[in-house]
């Protein structure tokens, strides 16, 4: 690639970004209440939530487009909160593109190095640069109109790059393109960021898309940010009983924590399941309080009701109520004795049980497996 889009060399180690107490209301609203976050040169980061949880009001403020209510955003050290749009050093891409329908896929992405009054020459290495870079080096005469949905991304992707700005903002970018695109898409511009180092915002409701993209994930609740961490800390190590149910799948068993040496109990009446201590200790439960005890469908297995349970195990019975098909794997959903359901997943060809609705089984799962997070109570 040529050295005009070879990417920003931080001069320093401090953030690309920082949010300090960032507040929006609109009237009595509180939209978004009290965000803090820092993110690192050249890290993709991912707003993940559900609508209305803040996290595109809080791309908005970032860019400059929305003006918050209180609070402070540096990027790359400086101070910017109160500075408009066009001065903030950031490229973004849309969901709906945003190209210029009367200009070609070139003058699209010319329009902001013409806009800084960088030199013809300048101009036509760079968006040359772009274009190889999205791999459309023929398209540069071509209007919007005589491009895929694809395309046009990746146009809309050169336009904001092409002038190396300090952060990279994408809102939903894919959300208008079909399931297998979308999935080429994500490798795509996780790959063009890494070569470009580039520092990212991406915001998406797509837990799949922000799983595979991102380097850490922001996890928005109610205008707030509920966790930040990489993907697995999110799966694994859910702080709270939101983001244990948001991402992924879930059983959740509730009760009542009980401690005792060595981690301690969730008391489900009639149930009782053993904690870790490793868990107990994570979740920083006082005796009697409401707690949930979270278990991925993969770490659970189905066994006979019958016959002995082995240390270290947890069990519930259930009735199998219906077995799908999935391709590389079999869902089977249950139905526990307080009439909640459950799932499992079992990955085809490592267990050869065979189960049909109506059987009467139980859930076991390696104690170590449960997660332990505050709960609503019985």
């Amino acid at each position: 690639m040529s050295s005009h889009l070879a990417g920003r060399t931080p001069t320093s180690d401090r953030p690309a970004l920082v949010l300090r107490g960032l507040d929006k209301h609109f009237g009595d609203v509180a939209a978004v209440n009290g965000v803090d976050l820092d993110v690192r040169q050249g890290e993709f980061i991912t707003l993940l939530g559900p609508s209305g949880s803040g996290k595109t009001t809080t791309l908005r403020m970032i860019a400059g487009f929305t003006v918050q209510t209180a609070g402070t955003i540096e990027i790359d050290g400086n101070d910017v909160s109160r500075i408009p749009p066009h001065k903030r050093d950031v490229g973004m891409v849309f969901q709906n593109y945003a190209l210029f329908p009367h200009m070609t896929s070139g003058e699209n992405i010319a329009f902001p190095l013409q806009m800084r009054k960088l030199p013809k020459a300048e101009i036509k290495r760079r968006v040359d640069d772009a274009l190889r870079l999205v791999k459309l080096d023929a398209y540069a005469s071509r209007y919007p109109r005589q491009m895929s949905g694809g395309q046009q991304q990746r146009i809309a992707l050169a336009r904001a790059v092409v002038f190396e700005p300090a952060l990279l903002l994408m809102d939903e970018p894919l959300g208008a393109l079909d399931k297998k695109l979308r999935e080429a898409l994500q490798l795509e511009i996780m790959h063009i960021s890494r070569q470009l180092g580039a520092t990212v915002i991406y915001v998406t409701h797509d837990q799949e898309e922000a799983l595979v993209m991102s380097d850490r994930i922001a996890i928005f609740h109610d205008g707030k940010i509920e966790q930040l961490g990489s993907g697995e800390d999110l799966y694994e190590r859910p702080v709270s009983l939101f983001v244990a149910d948001f991402i992924g799948e879930s059983n959740i068993l509730h009760g009542r924590f009980e401690a005792s040496s060595g981690g301690g109990w969730v008391n489900g009446d009639p149930w009782r399941w053993r904690v870790s201590e490793a868990a107990g200790s994570r979740a920083g439960l006082g005796n009697g309080a409401p707690a949930a005890l979270v278990v991925r469908p993969e770490r659970l297995r189905i066994i006979p009701r019958t016959g002995d349970v082995p240390t270290g195990v947890n069990t519930i019975d259930a009735t199998v109520t219906d077995v799908l098909y999935l391709g590389s794997t079999r869902k089977f959903e249950l139905t526990l004795p307080d009439g909640r359901a459950a799932g499992v997943r079992q990955q085809l060809g490592r267990d050869d049980a065979d189960w049909h609705p109506a059987d009467e089984v139980r859930l076991a799962w390696d104690v170590d497996a449960g997660v332990l997070v505050a709960g609503k109570g019985i």
